[in-house]
């Protein structure tokens, strides 16, 4: 009787574990079973497809500051050519009204901004590191850094309550020279390349995983520590840019100039940092500038002469204004795409470039009311009636929410990379190129994140690439991808939710929701794009919803697996 029981135990186990497949991957199965009976039976599952439209909108002029990091360097994508990304920032004293002391004498001035790097190992040293993971090209750039002259402003002065946003102005018809670094306020255009100080260091520049090794003191003295990788430069290898630093900080200890922030940055406006291809080649760095160890360092002598200490005078980037700017030379040529019939095919490009929309339920609207065709019939089938309500449709006393009659167990957004373009032929790894890409989806109406990101649980704040893979699936085997939005589609028909459309853009680190303005936008909707796709050099094509996508079953689509009771 026992073995009986244990047997029973176990069919039932396995029947039910294998229904929870059945349940998300067939396109149609019914339960029932030989154990429960056919009479026992009181709901099944189905599926459905549900119709979509997904196309291109070209994206120009967006907010580049107030960014959580920043680019430097040069990219040059397989697929779609050229981005050149340089930074313009200020600094921010850790102290201000500083007393220099007897007889100050500067000794060096040190640049550091941290690369986002991982620990990989150690050897006898210490830590080794890797910054694979923010660095695109392998080949040297020019990187001059220059005294800005441009004042960045806080607030806009058209409206005083409101803070200035700066927008990119990469195009190659930007009203600028073809390597002039510019941007847009609301208003103005600026050419930064016009407000250049003096030029403090020029190189060429490649970046290192070593860690950083700084000494202090001599002889037995010294002491040896190590840093993350990180971009380290002297500012100071000309008696001009010494003689620069001198005049400008030492020689003004006590005046109004460094006694305040805001006066501060009147006076001092920061850096240009002016990133330039060498032969047609380079690379792009992300750098996280905005690192409590990201500063400019002066560091001085001071005292009478037998009695002379060292001290250090620093200025960090951390909680200064600062932005990217970007100069394009695409090959690739970004448009808006068609609403109606959807497009063939989709660019997703970061640093300026290109983001898909996807209307959930298509855009046919034969009765004209403004509600798609496909997205009344899907309310019709999933809630249940009631002709006394103004709504049409039964509702919760208590929630207030609609009753369904159907229940969704799974929504999936179904997302093919179009792997006949020539996109993954880079020559450094052409399996890996787009081994690691993450698309974030994100509501359009509201710039927010979708209800299904905030109910995943696969949070990863050390490894944005294993992070929200529940929501935002992981490219597979197969090059595709699959964004859940059973959350999404539940508000839809739980709470009369009208937002159908969704963006897709390309991103590094799907933790980082913060959202990008752009200027002068309501076309579609689309009035921000989520910041992470700026920060996102690389491009991807993936399959539309056109009807003349091939193979058909690479065509975009939104499937959706529900539970149907049998007495409905």
């Amino acid at each position: 009787m026992k073995k009986t029981i244990k047997a029973l135990k176990f069919s039932i186990v396995f029947l039910l574990i294998t229904l929870s497949f059945i349940a998300c991957d067939k396109e149609f199965s019914v339960i029932e079973s030989d154990v429960l009976g056919k009479g026992n039976a009181n709901f099944l599952t189905d599926s459905m497809d549900v119709p979509v439209s997904a196309y291109n909108k070209k994206l120009n002029a967006l907010q580049i500051n107030n960014l959580s990091s920043n680019l430097l360097g040069f990219f040059d994508d397989p697929e779609f050519g050229q981005t050149i990304a340089s930074i313009v920032t200020q600094v921010t004293p850790t102290s201000f009204n500083p007393a220099f002391g007897v007889d100050p004498v500067i000794d060096s001035v040190v640049l550091s901004i941290p690369y986002f790097s991982k620990i990989i190992g150690t050897n006898t040293d210490g830590n080794i590191y890797s910054i694979k993971d923010s660095l695109y090209g392998d080949s040297e750039i020019k990187l001059s850094i220059y005294h800005n002259n441009y004042f960045l402003r806080s607030f806009n002065p058209t409206s005083p309550n409101s803070p200035q946003n700066y927008f990119s102005n990469g195009g190659s018809n930007n009203g600028v020279g073809p390597t002039d670094n510019s941007a847009f306020t609301e208003n103005n255009t600026i050419n930064f390349d016009d407000h250049k100080g003096i030029l403090l260091q020029d190189f060429t520049f490649k970046p290192s995983a070593e860690a950083i090794k700084t000494s202090v003191g001599e002889g037995a003295d010294k002491v040896t520590s190590r840093g993350v990788p990180a971009l380290r430069t002297f500012l100071d290898d000309t008696e001009d840019t010494k003689n620069f630093w001198k005049t400008t900080f030492i020689d003004i200890e006590g005046r109004p100039e460094l006694s305040n922030a805001s006066n501060f940055n009147d006076y001092f406006r920061g850096l240009y940092l002016k990133a330039e291809a060498i032969g047609g080649q380079g690379n792009m760095i992300l750098l996280d500038i905005n690192s409590t160890d990201a500063n400019i360092t002066i560091h001085y002598s001071k005292g009478e002469e037998n009695s002379r200490t060292q001290d250090a005078y620093t200025l960090n980037f951390r909680g200064g204004n600062k932005l990217n700017t970007f100069i394009n030379n695409y090959t690739t040529t970004f448009a808006d795409g068609d609403p109606n019939l959807g497009d063939e095919t989709l660019y997703l490009k970061g640093a300026e470039g290109s983001m898909a929309v996807v209307d959930l339920f298509g855009n046919e609207d034969a009765d004209g009311d403004n509600t798609p065709d496909a997205l009344e019939d899907f309310i019709d089938d999933f809630r249940i009636s009631d002709p006394d309500d103004e709504s049409g449709y039964l509702k919760d006393n208590t929630t207030g929410n609609f009753v369904l009659k159907k229940l969704i167990n799974e929504a999936q957004l179904i997302i093919y990379e179009d792997q006949s373009l020539t996109i993954s032929s880079h020559g450094e790894d052409e399996e890996d190129y787009h081994k690691y890409d993450r698309i974030y989806a994100y509501d359009i109406a509201n710039n927010s994140i979708i209800a299904d990101y905030e109910t995943d649980q696969t949070e990863n704040t050390q490894s944005p690439l294993s992070s929200r893979i529940f929501h935002l699936g992981q490219r597979d085997t197969d090059k595709k991808y699959k964004i859940r939005l059973t959350q999404h589609l539940n508000n839809i028909l739980l709470r009369d939710s009208t937002n159908t459309k969704i963006g897709l853009v390309l991103s590094t680190n799907v933790n980082y929701i913060n959202n990008a303005e752009i200027l002068n936008s309501n076309d579609d909707g689309v009035t921000a794009v989520p910041a992470a796709a700026i920060l996102s050099p690389r491009g991807t094509i993936l399959h539309g919803s056109a009807e003349s996508v091939a193979p058909a079953k690479k065509r975009m689509k939104l499937q959706v697996f529900f539970t149907d009771p049998e007495d409905n």
